[in-house]
């Protein structure tokens, strides 16, 4: 063989080595430049608001501006431990809030059944109808939401009215005014709300199940209940534990569209949850300093969930999840 192509041989390769890296730093500058508008929204929506904090060191009063106002300190997250009225008030939000989380996370497998029964349906037309009139719901504002269930559940709607004719009751049942069984009510609204959309990712996830699996299952005699216990399920089981923890660590975020709308005079005590709590206390106390310093607390706590999460993930799946 010629020297001069033995030579030249490593100059080739070294040149193919050059090229490559120049194409994936290409790439990698486009695929920044396309997520760049998401991290400038991420961080105005996310990050930028957080200099609010501030308001929690003030006394803060509407409509002065800040420089007006007292420095107080950490007065009001002193105040959080040390007055025995809000001590109280802030164990029964809390309690409410811990129902609450703890109902969505026992509730939180019924997507994933969802999910495998809809998967089982072998009309593709029927199943398409279904998983449409599931998902819905998503879509619909938490105050239509409110105004079906006003419609329906009301001292005179349509619910009482029927079972006042036949003569099933003599008195309206008083279901939305009452403090009883609230809880039920809120994750039975939320689940009926949430069950088709949060189906969708395990169905994407079944789809990507190796269609090999089934059918040599099938070979060997396995039926659709085995098929759903013995390979649909557990290849369901990565993306729900995600979930779960994902679930664990936004413990304390309940949202409050829901609560809000819900809420009245007979059942505030047991319907009001923690993001609930801050805006009544903000907006409707007016204590805009308190409310903030509770939000803060709300964040710290949260950021700690997700830090145990992770790290518990890491120990004994091997995998984290951030």
């Amino acid at each position: 063989m010629d020297k001069k192509c033995i030579g030249e041989q490593p100059y080739r390769f070294e040149l193919e080595l050059k090229n490559r890296k120049k194409r994936k730093n290409r790439e990698g500058k486009k695929l920044f430049l396309l997520i760049l508008p998401f991290l400038v929204l991420c961080f105005l929506f996310s990050y930028f608001p957080l200099h609010g904090w501030i308001y929690a060191l003030y006394d803060y009063r509407a409509p002065l501006k800040l420089s007006q106002c007292e420095f107080v300190g950490l007065k009001w997250f002193k105040t959080l431990f040390s007055n025995p009225t809000q001590v109280k008030l802030l164990g029964q939000v809390l309690k409410n809030t811990f129902a609450m989380s703890l109902l969505g996370i026992a509730t939180s497998f019924l997507p994933v059944l969802f999910a495998v029964f809809l998967n089982e349906i072998k009309s593709k037309k029927f199943k398409n109808i279904v998983q449409t009139l599931t998902t819905l719901p998503n879509f619909i504002s938490w105050t239509l939401v409110y105004s079906v269930a006003f419609c329906l559940f009301s001292p005179s709607g349509m619910l009482n009215s029927v079972l006042e004719q036949i003569g099933v009751i003599s008195e309206p049942l008083k279901i939305l005014d009452s403090s009883k069984h609230v809880w039920l009510q809120m994750i039975l609204w939320s689940t009926w709300k949430g069950l088709g959309w949060g189906s969708i990712m395990y169905l994407a996830a079944i789809a990507g199940i190796d269609q090999e699996l089934y059918d040599a299952a099938k070979v060997d005699g396995a039926g659709r209940w085995q098929l759903m216990r013995k390979i649909t399920i557990p290849s369901l089981m990565p993306t729900y534990f995600v979930m779960l923890m994902l679930s664990v660590a936004n413990f304390l975020n309940n949202g409050m569209d829901q609560y809000y709308v819900f809420q009245n005079s007979f059942n505030k005590q047991s319907i009001q949850v923690l993001d609930l709590y801050v805006y009544n206390i903000g907006m409707t106390g007016r204590s805009l300093s308190l409310a903030t310093a509770i939000g803060i607390m709300k964040s710290l706590v949260s950021i700690t969930l997700l830090a145990i999460v992770n790290y518990t993930s890491k120990k004994t799946r091997g995998e984290s999840i951030i």
